[in-house]
């Protein structure tokens, strides 16, 4: 097989992969640029693994002309910036040790051994800089052929090295398997077994691969066989899937893992997945709206569109029931409201608390109207 397209052919990869094969070493690409490419999926990352060791990659690039930076030089990556973009070259590694979370690693020349630490086997195919693919364990050009997402020699080995590869198992499958294949059952009962290992990750890598599982085009089913294996209660307690799949039928506008969490639920959702203050605070307004119970159009007024809209779409996915046709428009009616009476018209007979006190008893009459009360109304 042999991998074509823009990105292999840019000049600035060409121009660092030929900086190593000059200087007498292999030069593959590896992982995620050679999977997606494979699969006419765009590619973003360029990862490089060599057989040449890290001072050697620097002295090359240096030599080159091109910017060294040893991002995590201890493990063999340095990341060599050529026309302003990051290409991460890593030497050839195998594992001398394992803790669960990272890995006592010794560097190697064998590019098969390289390939036996990789997670699954769909990541472990390498390309030369023509484009050749080499596939070192003989399984992963026909597993990703299959979209079969499988781990790469015991899973439960390759689990225990790392066990942030519990979540990635999920993510991948979401993003990369064929639908119809389901969960490759060996990985599948490894995660179940080895599910207490995802509490010693830290929150900022469980929240990102939950995000990024999130995002997929139809993460429901992946989600669901988290629950079923125990998996998903350990990262987000209390979450029940069963509101996603429709919420993921009903949605528009593309994949937003924020609305899909809140279709999911779970408690302390933002501490547990160390999420931001922008996305806490989004997915704390969704489920203060389905908290509020009140109607679209007063939704729109109170929330906004957007979560107005998120909250609508995942109540409805949670009962089952359908949203009535013109519902974002709706929404969008009450948003463009503008309550007519300001703090002045009140002022200076009311003052502090009681102004703010008589300001919320007129607005949710007003509301409470349909919007219909003029100003002189609601003052008379």
């Amino acid at each position: 097989m042999k991998l074509s397209g823009e990105w292999i052919e840019a000049n600035h990869v060409q121009t660092v992969l030929h900086m190593l094969e000059a200087g007498g070493h292999e030069a593959l690409l590896v992982g995620g640029c050679v999977r997606n490419a494979a699969l006419g999926q765009p590619v973003s990352d360029i990862d490089i693994a060599t057989d040449a060791r890290p001072e050697r990659v620097i002295e090359l690039a240096d030599a080159a002309g091109l910017k060294p930076v040893p991002t995590g030089i201890e493990h063999g990556t340095v990341t060599v910036v050529a026309e302003h973009i990051p290409h991460e070259i890593t030497t050839f590694r195998r594992d001398v040790e394992t803790h669960g979370r990272h890995a006592t690693v010794a560097f190697s020349d064998d590019r098969a051994e390289d390939a036996a630490r990789r997670d699954f086997t769909m990541n472990a195919l390498y390309a030369r800089s023509d484009g050749t693919v080499l596939d070192p364990l003989g399984t992963g050009l026909e597993d990703l052929a299959a979209r079969h997402v499988r781990f790469v020699g015991d899973a439960e080995d390759r689990i225990q090295e790392d066990y942030l590869r519990i979540l990635r198992f999920f993510r991948f499958t979401a993003w990369y398997g064929a639908p119809e294949r389901g969960m490759d059952p060996e990985g599948l009962a490894a995660c179940a077994v080895n599910s207490a290992g995802i509490e010693t990750l830290s929150r900022e890598r469980v929240g990102a691969e939950i995000k990024k599982l999130l995002s997929a085009p139809d993460p429901a089913p992946a989600v669901a066989a988290m629950a079923a294996s125990g998996v998903l209660n350990r990262v987000l307690p209390g979450a029940d899937p069963r509101a996603l799949a429709p919420f993921v039928h009903l949605e528009s506008g593309g994949a937003e893992p924020m609305r899909r969490l809140a279709a999911l639920g779970g408690e302390d959702v933002a501490a547990r997945l160390r999420l931001s203050k922008a996305e806490a605070k989004h997915l704390a307004r969704i489920r203060e709206a389905l908290e509020a119970g009140v109607s679209l159009e007063e939704a729109g007024y109170r929330f906004g569109v957007t979560v107005a809209a998120d909250a609508a779409l995942v109540l409805a996915a949670s009962l089952g029931a359908p949203l009535a046709p013109a519902w974002e428009a709706e929404i969008a009616r009450g948003a463009a409201q503008v309550f007519p009476i300001k703090p002045a018209d009140l002022m200076p007979a009311l003052q502090g608390a009681a102004l703010g006190a008589e300001l919320r008893k007129l607005e949710d009459r007003w509301v409470a109207s349909g919007f219909a009360l003029t100003r002189e109304e609601l003052l008379g």
